[in-house]
């Protein structure tokens, strides 16, 4: 497609919706990719948007919510009737189901599961209740489950009489349980296709297969994945009864989001998420609740050169060193907050063990802190032609590392100690401490050494 038929698509879906031409506009997505088909939808108003979903079938008008950022899928999901949504979401797989009904309005999650049969709402909730970034909250209920008592022949008579139903499903194996439902086994389609008709799947399962609680974290459920080569697991209650099956791409998907959202987060976006088609007053008061603190603790950082003017005016080569020295101890800083959050999103380190992140980062940051006072230290004496000047930048440099390697790997720490989000905070609190250590380290060792300076 060229590109001007490209920057016209949004105006052709408007003009096709606004004619009530439903089955135009799913062929005219039909032609798209999903990167294409998010950029036109993304663009269209939200009266334009819910008139679009209301025109498509259910299952085309899921397929298009699944690709859509998540503010607007729940906008337009609160957007539409409830009998219109509940049509949508019972196209969606299970846990897409939860997710969408979980953030919405209470009333409008309650009016649609009353337009739902009883066995979707029913399972919804059960999902709802459970963390997002739990196994509960991430599996799926589509998959086949069977009696160890039934026969290979009953088992491929149901696989027939369902066939388009189970379509839907991401089918590798059938799981096996036993009365009470607890997991007793899993049953491979190439054995079960392979295996005489009259014989009881309960003699052909591998037993006792590998399971994750319900309650499983995200970070478990990574080392999991990482340790087992499958594409999905079942996942069982407290009781070992068989509730749901997640997918490695669920939990892949998961680690993604958590980065992105924790990337915007250390940016300084409350919440981890915007669009530039959000709202603007919801755009701004995220915004500016994070730099409205920050100027105050920039201001802080600025009365240390206040209280130190009368040296910087008497040796004015410094004011070209305080920046430097300011960004570097800080690019240093957000290196050890990186680390500190990666080894908190894998586990591999608790809230409460800042002395190990201390010890981790100390003898890094006194290395690091020599080599760049060292260079600072070298350019300041090309320059200048002061040992001096050198002695306290390069001097200023190498403390004020070691200070930020420590502030960044325990802030981290300590804010999610303190349950506090340490993507948000960390950034501020770094930024600060470094900057006014820096200044104090430059303006204390240029005072004391003065005479020498001038």
């Amino acid at each position: 497609m060229e590109l001007q038929d490209k920057e016209s698509l949004p105006q052709r879906l408007v003009a096709l919706s606004e004619a009530g031409e439903g089955s135009a506009c799913a062929a005219l997505l039909e032609q798209l990719d999903a990167s294409e088909t998010v950029h036109t939808v993304t663009r269209l108003s939200d009266e334009h948007r819910t008139r679009l979903l209301e025109l498509l079938d259910p299952e085309s008008a899921a397929n298009l919510l699944s690709l859509l950022p998540e503010h607007q899928v729940v906008g337009a999901i609160g957007d539409l009737g409830p009998t219109t949504a509940a049509k949508i979401i019972e196209e969606l797989p299970s846990d897409e189901r939860a997710d969408l009904v979980g953030l919405l309005d209470h009333r409008e999650a309650l009016s649609i599961l009353a337009e739902l049969a009883e066995p979707e709402a029913s399972d919804i909730r059960r999902l709802v209740a459970y963390p997002p970034d739990s196994a509960g909250g991430l599996m799926i209920t589509e998959y086949v489950q069977y009696p160890a008592e039934a026969t290979v022949g009953d088992v491929i008579d149901d696989l027939g009489r369902n066939a388009e139903k189970y379509s839907h499903f991401n089918i590798q194996y059938a799981y096996v349980t036993d009365e009470a439902g607890l997991l007793v086994g899993v049953l491979r389609m190439r054995n079960l296709l392979l295996t005489a008709r009259h014989r009881r799947i309960g003699e052909i399962m591998s037993r006792d297969p590998l399971a994750v609680r319900d309650a499983t974290a995200l970070d478990d459920l990574v080392g999991f994945f990482d340790e087992h080569r499958f594409f999905g697991a079942p996942v069982v209650d407290a009781l070992g009864r068989l509730v749901g099956v997640v997918e490695r791409s669920a939990v892949d998907a998961a680690v993604a989001t958590h980065r992105e959202k924790d990337f915007l987060r250390s940016q300084g976006i409350v919440g981890g998420d915007e669009l530039r088609s959000m709202p603007l007053l919801l755009r701004s008061r995220r915004r500016l609740s994070w730099l409205s603190v920050n100027i105050l603790l920039n201001i802080l950082a600025a009365g240390v050169i206040a209280l130190h003017q009368d040296t910087l005016e008497a040796v004015i080569a410094l004011a070209v060193f305080l920046p430097i020295i300011s960004d570097m101890s800080g690019c240093s800083g957000n290196q050890a907050v990186a680390v500190s959050m990666r080894e908190l999103t894998l586990g591999v380190i608790r809230p409460v063990e800042v002395r190990r992140a201390l010890l981790g980062e100390v003898f890094l940051g006194l290395l690091n802190g020599l080599v760049l006072g060292l260079l600072i230290g070298l350019v300041a004496f090309t320059w200048r032609q002061n040992v001096y000047l050198s002695l306290v930048v390069g001097g200023a440099l190498t403390l004020n590392t070691v200070v930020a390697v420590l502030i960044g790997g325990s802030v981290p720490l300590v804010l999610k100690r303190l349950n506090f989000d340490p993507a948000l905070a960390s950034g501020p609190i770094l930024t600060t401490i470094t900057d006014m250590c820096g200044f104090f380290l430059v303006l204390t060792f240029a005072a004391a050494m003065l005479s020498r300076l001038a």
